[in-house]
């Protein structure tokens, strides 16, 4: 089974995604699976993983609501609003679906403090037992209360998206090196999804020796059981087509990675991480 684990659908006329405007230029339209199921066929992926693209609990049911007239999506990462005293409740009707996989926090918009406020530690605490899988939206910056937030959770089931969104463009690998080498040393639950990185790059004179040091390195740490294929579709569309993604990927995965390696990384890791 080969897995994209990271993807997103919208429609606009939903009216919840407010970062989604004109300026946004490419992404500024409905993106829908009719749109996407030709380029998972030409790629060889079978399944993908739907991931919230914005904080509400309606978007997530709509997702949901795709997964179940769609054969592509085996499932959904959706959103809960932690600091609700109902949050469980939520979580509860949600669990029912069985394509409601994991929940995303978009730590990269909110300041690290909300991550330690009593509501939201409880919450985590929370999904620590159910072991429920959740996803760390985060950037480079909040690597360190990052590894702070993952000591006060150490049995979380996590996943970073988009490697944590080292400055690509730039070439900086420190101190997101350092850091993401410690998260993967301290905490063998956290996964990491090599996704996201094309839009962390020049999005017009990319080239795929700019990503070599940050997928061998996440790889290196994490080891190929911990990571896991992510096209970022459609936001991806800002700097690359689909197909381009996903043979960036193959081109600057390590060499010394054997059939099974590859296997987990483009699909198998998912399906454990999920429980698709």
């Amino acid at each position: 089974m080969r897995i994209d684990a990271h993807q997103h659908y919208w429609k606009l006329d939903r009216g919840d995604y407010g970062w989604l405007t004109p300026e946004s230029t490419v992404l500024y339209k409905d993106y829908l699976p009719e749109q996407l199921n030709a380029h998972l066929k030409a790629n060889g992926i079978n399944k993908t993983v739907v991931v919230q693209a914005a904080p509400t609990l309606a978007e997530t049911e709509f997702m949901l609501s795709l997964a179940e007239n769609n054969d592509t999506i085996a499932g959904v990462v959706g959103w809960l609003d932690l600091e609700d005293e109902s949050f469980k409740e939520h979580y509860a009707r949600l669990k029912q679906n069985p394509y409601f996989k994991g929940i995303r926090i978009m730590l990269q918009d909110i300041d690290m403090e909300y991550a330690f406020r009593p509501a939201v530690l409880e919450a985590l605490r929370f999904f620590e037992q159910e072991q429920f899988p959740i996803d760390l939206l985060i950037k480079t910056h909040q690597l360190e209360e990052t590894a702070k937030l993952l000591k006060l959770l150490p049995n979380l089931r996590g996943v970073i998206d988009h490697i944590a969104k080292p400055i690509i463009s730039e070439q900086q690998l420190e101190p997101w090196k350092t850091h993401m080498a410690q998260i993967a040393a301290d905490n063998p639950n956290i996964y990491c999804k090599l996704s996201g990185m094309v839009t962390e790059a020049d999005h017009l004179n990319w080239q795929k020796e700019h990503f070599i040091p940050y997928v061998h390195h996440v790889v290196s740490q994490f080891g190929p059981q911990r990571v896991m294929y992510g096209s970022d579709w459609p936001v991806c569309l800002l700097a690359a087509e689909y197909d381009e993604v996903y043979k960036l990927l193959e081109l600057t995965l390590p060499e010394s990675l054997n059939v099974s390696d590859l296997k987990d990384v483009f699909g198998l890791n998912a399906s454990r991480f999920y429980r698709l």
